[in-house]
């Protein structure tokens, strides 16, 4: 029986969520994939299908949901693979639950607010151009294991390139993770 990863999106949703294929395609050959659309998980009203409008909705109240839901939902403890606004919702669940064994997130800016991490191996990955990113003394007072990557913005996690080098880590760590038990 495969182990199970949770992959959360990012604030489009499953809408715009196509580059999840250089993720799934990998990643489904060792795990059973379970889909979170963030925009449902928040309750986030998607009439009105704007990065404003869903940032001001998951900031005024939809995080909080999208949180409360994943608890709701996630009673083990779980491997998650979260995009921006996902690696909030994923990290604030893993501080309320202590449900995580791994957690990796992409871009997911709004973590450089966070004062307090979850237990679980974690790891973060931004671009060095995303003016969002967390600070170097965030990471080192947090005690992280991070990668800047240079040329890149926001949105590399949405590259090719970037998702089958990740998925194909994220396997390799599960596999040494697995037979050193």
């Amino acid at each position: 029986m495969k182990e199970r990863i949770i992959i959360i999106s990012d604030l489009w949703g499953r809408e715009k969520s196509e580059w999840l294929i250089n993720y799934t395609r990998i990643l489904e050959t060792e795990f059973d994939i379970l889909f979170y659309d963030s925009c449902e998980l928040g309750q986030i009203d998607v009439a009105n299908y704007t990065q404003e409008n869903l940032h001001k909705q998951f900031i005024s109240g939809g995080i909080e949901k999208a949180i409360d839901k994943l608890v709701e939902s996630e009673k083990q403890k779980v491997n998650i693979l979260a995009f921006s606004i996902g690696g909030t919702i994923a990290w604030n669940f893993g501080l309320k639950t202590d449900n995580i064994k791994s957690l990796v997130c992409v871009s997911s800016t709004r973590l450089r607010n966070e004062t307090e991490r979850p237990k679980g191996n974690l790891e973060l990955y931004f671009g060095k151009n995303d003016e969002y990113k967390p600070t170097v003394e965030w990471f080192e007072n947090m005690e992280l294991e991070y990668e800047v990557l240079s040329d890149k913005g926001h949105q590399v996690y949405c590259e090719t390139q970037f998702a089958e080098h990740l998925s194909s880590k994220i396997i390799k760590r599960h596999h040494n993770n697995v037979y050193k038990k």
